[in-house]
């Protein structure tokens, strides 16, 4: 599924392709492109459910904390998001690039994904996707992607 999501991203998001495309003539395209339909089909309802997350009272309950709060994962994040994932998640929050609500609706979509561990790369993508979608987050989508893709210059000692 994680497969099928980053290859909508890279092909209509992260390209700036302006398309509005049926989900049928999608699916179709997906399944030239040679993904499962059964993967399709689950990258379409995270999707679905990404776009959900920003209807008023869709939001998860724990974006209704303080600024201040302190995040508790639960077992089952701490399995899937490790000690890595889960700093790179706090680092984007101490640097403003993540609140806590799109910390929790990042926390949420990646509980939804099939892997059972995410990796540091894919929770990038992760988070831009959700950055992407959420509105009003188009500053901090930009400042993540330039920290994700920008390279060094001169020498590294």
């Amino acid at each position: 599924m994680f497969d099928v999501l980053m290859y909508l991203f890279e092909t209509y998001i992260h390209t700036d392709v302006d398309a509005m495309v049926d989900q049928e003539e999608l699916a179709d395209e997906l399944t030239q492109a040679g993904f499962h339909k059964e993967e399709i089909l689950k990258a379409l309802a995270w999707l679905e459910r990404l776009a959900a997350l920003q209807e008023v009272g869709e939001t998860p309950v724990c974006t209704r904390s303080a600024p201040d709060s302190f995040r508790i994962y639960t077992q089952e994040e701490l399995y899937k998001l490790d000690a890595e994932g889960r700093g790179f998640l706090l680092f984007l929050e101490q640097i403003k690039v993540l609140n806590a609500e799109t910390r929790e609706i990042v926390i949420d979509r990646v509980m939804e994904l099939d892997s059972s561990v995410m990796e540091l790369d894919d929770l990038k993508w992760v988070i831009l996707m959700v950055l992407f979608n959420v509105p009003g987050s188009e500053s901090a989508y930009h400042q993540l992607e330039e920290l994700i893709f920008e390279q060094p210059e001169g020498l590294i000692h």
